[in-house]
């Protein structure tokens, strides 16, 4: 276990000490730092910067996936931390929430060690994508677990990798415009991540490149000192999101804006 500062949130003293217990006993070196409530745990959580984050679903002072959303939404260094959601409720609701959320794993009580390893082996393995979007901020869904539980085949990626990141990225600059007056701050950190991308899946592709000058002038702008000191234009975003759209290819474009 790689892992190194560790947080468990829970409000029961006994759950909350098995569970540390436990971590300590599959990595003695690891500091494990234990929360009853969701604003303490807010707080902690800047202080200490953790790598991984186990927090319960509900309690007297806390609302699981509020507090990942909140999390995610913050300008914590840690914002982008695992988290594996606890919980004996393990209903589809429950387990589809805890992903909306931005959690990365969900991890059914009563569990034995081996749950336990599987949720951190999860976690520590092959980094999911970050998704940066708009009313989404966290890992990758698609790579969720079940938690063992039985419900329909999760959905397969259709066409190539790179034309998949492309045709994600256009959907969520075209969902920040929106944003850029209600929300400037997630916007800005929308836009911004969607415009690396871009440029990176287009670096060395020749059937890319209009699109990646144009990725590259917004990252520029998005950069830029007026933005930084007067914020983001809804008029020049909407420009910059129709001109990557134009040259995007075609099998990459939002069907809205097709």
């Amino acid at each position: 276990m790689k892992f190194a500062r560790i947080i468990v949130i829970d409000p029961n003293g006994p759950n909350a000490k098995m569970l540390a217990n436990l971590l300590k006993g599959l990595n003695p070196s690891c500091q494990v730092y234990g929360s009853t409530g969701a604003e303490h745990a807010l707080a902690l959580a800047r202080e200490l910067n953790p790598d991984l984050i186990f927090v319960e679903s509900t309690g007297p002072e806390i609302d699981g996936m509020k507090f990942a959303r909140d999390l995610r939404r913050s300008d914590f260094a840690c914002r982008e931390a695992a988290m594996v959601m606890v919980s004996a409720d393990a209903t589809a609701g429950m387990i589809l929430g805890a992903r909306d959320a931005g959690i990365h794993e969900f991890l059914r009580r009563p569990y034995t060690m081996g749950d336990l390893q599987k949720r951190i082996d999860a976690v520590s393995g092959k980094p999911r994508d970050w998704i940066e979007a708009i009313q989404y901020i966290g890992p990758d869904r698609r790579r969720f677990n079940s938690a063992d539980y039985s419900g329909p085949k999760k959905r397969r990626n259709d066409g190539s990798p790179k034309m998949a990141k492309i045709n994600q990225a256009l959907k969520i600059v075209q969902s920040a415009v929106g944003a850029v007056e209600t929300d400037p701050v997630q916007a800005q950190r929308a836009l911004t991540t969607q415009a690396r991308i871009l440029v990176e899946v287009s670096n060395g592709q020749e059937q890319f490149r209009k699109l990646g000058a144009v990725a590259m002038h917004f990252q520029a702008y998005l950069t830029g000192t007026v933005v930084r000191e007067n914020g983001l234009s809804r008029e020049q975003v909407e420009t910059f999101a129709a001109n990557l759209v134009l040259v995007a290819p075609a099998e990459t474009r939002p069907q809205a804006a097709a």
